[in-house]
């Protein structure tokens, strides 16, 4: 594809920012806002859940998910999201991103709905209800990862495609944040409606019956976003390029791009870029699969790169924000649980993670938006993991200094930078680059299966960081838990990954400025 037959993918290259751009960033970006919500805000509510259904009565400490039951609820979406990136996004390759990306937005809106209608006569049968509908919802979420972030570079000039994906990615600061105002405000009516004691005082009393209904609240919310951009999604067009280069429909190219992107693109143009001979008659390099030699003699070690990123930094990530409420607890920034009632411990528990949200979580985001296109993808992936690392360090090494009565302040403001550096570092990029590097053919694919890789990574974390974390001494091991390294010993483990990613970093290739066909070497000619 060069010369004339280029013509086509020059043009959406080099189209100006127009507005729909921004109703697409919008569109998709609810998507990710919604998927933030729906996957943190469980976080938000598993110690509520412990008190109304898992209070022994007689307990000296209050009601707390056992082990198995803190894992599977907090994982199992996860488990459900690394299934729908494989499947969507081999789908999305397979009969076209627009064909699917309606379905994915359906699920999380019915899921999560239904999340909160989680009905059972026992604990156990409310968490198991509970956690079919969260797989549910996590493969309907995972579905989003591909489509919307392929979906968006091929509807991106190069100039700007960074920060336009980046943008979408960034929705999902948003989505964080907007779970932690939910939850306070929910909270906060219910608290003046029902006002309870401290279980210290009564521990019957201090978990009031409606608190039942708080938590099934928050997790419903989630489908309110979704539903109100359902629409537009539907009404998305197919891409210029997977419609001109995978379905081979040149005609219908032309059309697409020519009616929302206010370019003229005719039938004839479009077809050179389904076309299979490129200058001089020579033909272009065949199409190949996934499992051919060509693709990992050409982008083998670029797979490896993605997918081992993604999967160390989620590690970090995942553990990091699924328990920013044990970290609290445990520095004394949260007060102990006995001195507060139901409610009064999901307030303390969603303001803290919300102050994180804003000051750390949501500024980075917009930083790499801000600078992706300006600085570079593998600049922000490299520097974001060492100061990640460095941060990390800085939390561990003087651990029992920041635990110390006064210092949880400085605690909390490292403990935000690692936030910030991940976010304007490799959280963003992991999800951009995929969306980049690989041919038209397989993108969705590549991206599902990078994607995945870093969900196993976030099932690492968010399983192993809660047995890790607990104290070494079994006397202050949470209630059910076997004794573990202890929170500082995590956080140099959790540096480890940091530092192995920054390291892996170097076999991911920098697109900035380059068209997808360059990246993906699509537009090279087949050699004799």
């Amino acid at each position: 594809m060069a010369g004339e037959q280029m013509h086509v993918l020059s043009v959406l290259d080099s189209a100006k920012t127009q507005w729909y751009h921004f109703t697409a960033i919008v569109i998709a970006g609810m998507g990710f806002f919604t998927d933030a919500y729906d996957l943190f805000c469980i976080s938000l509510v598993t110690k509520l859940i412990g008190r109304v259904y898992y209070t022994v009565e007689g307990s000296s400490k209050p009601g707390s998910l056992p082990p198995d039951v803190s894992a599977a609820v907090n994982g199992v979406a996860f488990v459900g999201t690394l299934t729908g990136q494989l499947f969507f996004g081999w789908l999305g390759d397979k009969v076209g991103r627009k064909s699917v990306y309606g379905m994915t937005l359906l699920m999380m809106i019915i899921c999560s709905v239904a999340s909160g209608l989680s009905f059972g006569h026992t604990p156990t049968s409310v968490m198991s209800t509970l956690c079919f509908f969260r797989f549910w919802l996590g493969f309907g979420i995972g579905g989003d990862y591909p489509l919307s972030a392929t979906i968006m570079s091929e509807y991106a000039n190069k100039r700007t495609r960074g920060a336009f994906i980046a943008a979408v990615f960034a929705m999902q600061g948003f989505g964080i944040l907007a779970g932690g105002a939910v939850a306070i405000g929910v909270t906060a009516v219910f608290k003046s409606q029902f006002p309870a004691p401290t279980f210290a005082a009564d521990a019957v009393a201090s978990t009031p019956p409606q608190a039942d209904y708080v938590w099934r609240l928050i997790l419903m919310f989630g489908a309110l976003p979704a539903a109100l951009t359902f629409y537009w999604r539907m009404k998305m067009p197919e891409t210029a390029r997977y419609t001109a280069i995978v379905a081979m429909n040149a005609e219908r190219a032309a059309a697409d791009m020519s009616k929302v992107l206010q370019v003229k693109i005719t039938a004839e143009q479009a077809d050179m870029a389904s076309s299979s001979v490129g200058p001089n008659d020579k033909p272009f390099t065949k199409p190949f699969g996934l499992f051919s030699a060509e693709f990992w003699r050409r982008h083998g070690f670029h797979l490896l790169g993605t997918t081992s990123t993604w999967l160390l930094l989620d590690i970090a990530y995942y553990s990091q924000n699924l328990f920013q409420k044990d970290i609290f607890s445990a520095i004394g920034w949260i007060p102990e649980a006995k001195t507060m009632s139901a409610l009064d411990e999901l307030y303390h528990i969603a303001r803290a993670q919300t102050l994180i949200a804003l000051f750390g979580t949501v500024p980075g985001y917009w930083f790499t938006v801000a600078l992706i296109d300006v600085v570079g993808r593998f600049k922000i992936q490299a520097a974001g993991f060492f100061m990640m690392t460095a941060f990390m360090l800085a939390l561990a090494v003087p651990y029992d200094h920041w635990t110390a009565k006064g210092n949880q302040i400085g605690f909390i403001v490292l403990y935000a930078l690692t936030f910030f550096f991940a976010n304007f570092g490799p959280n963003a990029t992991t999800f951009i680059v995929p969306a980049e590097i690989y041919p038209a053919r397989l993108r969705s694919t590549c991206h599902g299966i990078s994607a995945a890789s870093g969900k196993v990574g976030a099932i690492i974390g968010s399983f192993g960081f809660l047995y890790l974390a607990q104290s070494p001494d079994p006397a202050k091991a949470a209630h059910g838990y076997p004794p573990g390294i202890g929170v500082r010993n995590s956080l140099f483990a959790l540096a480890g990954c940091s530092l192995l990613g920054f390291l892996l970093t170097f076999l991911v290739p920098e697109p900035k400025g380059k068209s997808l066909e360059e990246m993906s070497r699509e537009n090279e000619t087949a050699q004799p």
